[in-house]
């Protein structure tokens, strides 16, 4: 590290004990650098010569000055069953640093080995699970969708027991907060009042410090009203990109509205409203179109969990707000994609007549969004091109063409618009698992190169037009599980 201008906090352990068990991290074996994210690392207010001195705090042989490793206790709602047992099973929260600009980062490594909440894992990370992850957090932040980020992974050379026996790898992640709805269903449920109130100040004084000043009653529901907010914004991010989580359970929905925890996940290809991406989902409670109401329930259980220190009414009202703040947010996102700008009563029914033609044809979805914004400079042909049936095409087209005579900006300047909401690059399944298996043979360039392409998604980048490219079939119905 040449430079440190980031101070070192370590303000989880302000909280009451029985929110933490201080672990040390497991040494891994020969750790080597794979990604060092050193856009993030400037960010947070530090800058890297060697990356590779860098792999032994990643394989958790070294510890830096200050860092106070806990493994967190929280439970939640796991497929709609209260689990009191969970807790970081096989990461560790190490320090906070606090950078330049004043923002809050919580350094967690995941893979760090067995806590007292590993259950019967193992405590490790796999090098695929882990490129996923790395992988998924960058894309989302190219986005622009509210995230968790990787600072760096390593691989080392351990052997993990999965399916079959795959290396070990780690991550460290990073996020202004890894305090989970999670975190308050064990304070409320195990704890009681005060624990719960505790929690409650402090993710009020660190993260939402507008709000401090406020009187008791009126900051809660204030506050909670952001997290539904939040929450309800954030879903509808996902749904306007075609994100399919796979694992939203209540201990992996972030207080402060991060995605949070890559597991199981996918990018919509051919449009399917019902998709499943986690193939352990096999009664679908997480798939695309539920997601919107998961959330909601989520919320819910969140609600739940702070009523012995809020007014019921005043939780009641505040949950009205998700389907507010989702409803007008997830309009706006497809006005944007769709390049409308003046208002038209007629727009919610033109959204959802899309996304019931999109899944009955069975329509790529990013590779649509794309092409209709760029229908003045490329004509009709990348858009009819992705049905089997034109006449449907030319059909929507028509009236997509007559409701665009309402609007007042130029063509140029509506498409240009729209390019910057509708991305030309996601990352496909097929492009993680390509990435993967190139690294589970040592070569790690093809990881760095897809990592520069989704850092950008929304530029053009000629080079990279292969990654644009449509999935092959074999890379349509990837199996994913909770297996990492």
């Amino acid at each position: 590290m040449s430079t440190n201008a980031f101070k070192v906090e370590h303000r989880y352990l302000e909280l009451p004990d029985s929110f933490y068990t201080r672990v040390k991290p497991t040494p891994l074996s020969q750790p080597a650098m794979v990604c060092f994210n050193h856009k993030l690392s400037a960010q947070m207010g530090f800058h890297v010569q060697d990356e590779a001195e860098w792999a032994g705090v990643g394989a958790g042989a070294e510890l830096l000055e200050g860092m106070d490793p806990v493994a967190m206790k929280y439970t939640g709602h796991q497929f709609g069953v209260y689990n009191p047992e969970l807790g970081d099973g096989r990461g560790l929260l190490l320090w906070e640093t606090v950078a330049p600009d004043g923002t809050r980062w919580d350094w967690h490594l995941k893979g760090a080995g067995t806590t007292p909440y590993s259950r019967f894992g193992d405590g490790r990370a796999v090098l695929r699970s882990t490129i996923r992850e790395y992988l998924c957090s960058e894309a989302m932040h190219g986005l622009g969708i509210p995230t968790t980020r990787a600072l760096f992974m390593i691989s080392a050379k351990d052997p993990v027991r999965r399916e079959s026996i795959e290396t070990a790898a780690a991550l460290m992640r990073v996020a202004q907060s890894h305090i989970r709805f999670g975190h308050f269903e064990f304070a409320a449920h195990h704890e009681g009042p005060e624990a719960l109130k505790t929690l409650l100040e402090h993710v009020i004084t660190l993260h939402f410090p507008h709000l401090i000043s406020l009187p008791e009653e009126q900051r809660y529901q204030r506050w909670f009203e952001e997290v539904v907010e939040r929450t309800a914004r954030l879903i509808a991010d996902w749904q306007a990109v075609g994100f399919c989580h796979g694992v939203m359970n209540s201990d992996n929905m972030s207080i402060i509205g991060d995605t949070f925890d890559y597991g199981p996940y996918a990018f919509l290809d051919d449009f399917d409203a019902g998709f499943i991406c986690n193939h352990t989902d096999e009664g679908g409670r997480y798939a695309y179109n539920r997601q919107p109401q998961t959330g909601f329930v989520n919320c819910q259980y969140l609600a739940n969990a702070l009523l012995p220190i809020m007014d019921e009414d005043a939780v009641r009202r505040s949950l009205r707000r998700y389907e507010t703040a989702y409803n007008e947010h997830f309009k706006n996102n497809m006005r944007a994609k769709l390049g409308l700008e003046e208002t038209d009563d007629s727009d919610m029914s033109l959204i959802m007549d899309t996304f019931s033609m999109l899944h009955e044809h069975r329509v790529d979805y990013t590779r649509f969004f794309r092409g209709i914004s760029n229908l003045h400079r490329h004509g009709n042909a990348p858009v009819r091109d992705l049905f089997v049936d034109r006449s449907v095409a030319d059909e929507w087209l028509e009236r997509y063409e007559a409701r665009l005579k309402t609007e007042t900006r130029a063509h140029d300047e509506r498409e240009y618009a729209m390019r910057q909401v509708n991305p030309k690059y996601i990352l496909r399944n097929y492009l993680a698992q390509q990435v993967i298996m190139e690294a589970q043979n040592g070569d790690y360039a093809p990881l760095k190169e897809l990592l520069k392409v989704l850092e950008n998604p929304f530029a053009d980048q000629p080079e990279f037009e292969h990654y644009a490219a449509l999935p092959p079939d074999w890379g349509k119905h990837l199996n994913i599980s909770c297996s990492s």
